[in-house]
């Protein structure tokens, strides 16, 4: 079993900025592409980002430019660093990671990101 725990959420104000962190333990084999989530009340999870093993990044147009994906490999670990962050970022933000072998995507259970006005 692979177990995500995400850290670094917590409450900023509008136009400042936060570090989300995301450590894989357990049972991880290969971890492929890793990404970031975000969801709010009444509204689908969606990409915020994604990053490969090798560093390739993709983002969420609403977050392009002012987040930043990044990953440590022998941490086990992907980042997000998010900037100039908005009142319309606060969400729950999940970690995902693919298990590459077992083909199946392993979440973290969230953490809190609310941004002040």
């Amino acid at each position: 079993q692979v177990q995500l725990v995400e850290s670094g959420g917590g409450l900023v104000q509008a136009g400042g900025s936060l570090r989300l962190s995301c450590a894989a333990s357990g049972s991880i084999g290969i971890i492929g592409d890793m990404g970031w989530y975000r969801q709010t009340l009444g509204k689908q999870r969606e990409l915020v980002a994604s990053i490969t093993r090798s560093g390739s990044t993709n983002y969420g147009d609403f977050v392009k430019g002012r987040f930043t994906i990044s990953r440590d490999n022998a941490k086990n670990t992907v980042y997000l660093q998010m900037s100039s962050v908005r009142p319309e970022d606060t969400a729950v933000y999940f970690c995902q990671g693919r298990h590459i072998v077992a083909s199946r995507d392993y979440w973290g259970q969230g953490t809190q990101v609310t941004v002040s006005s």
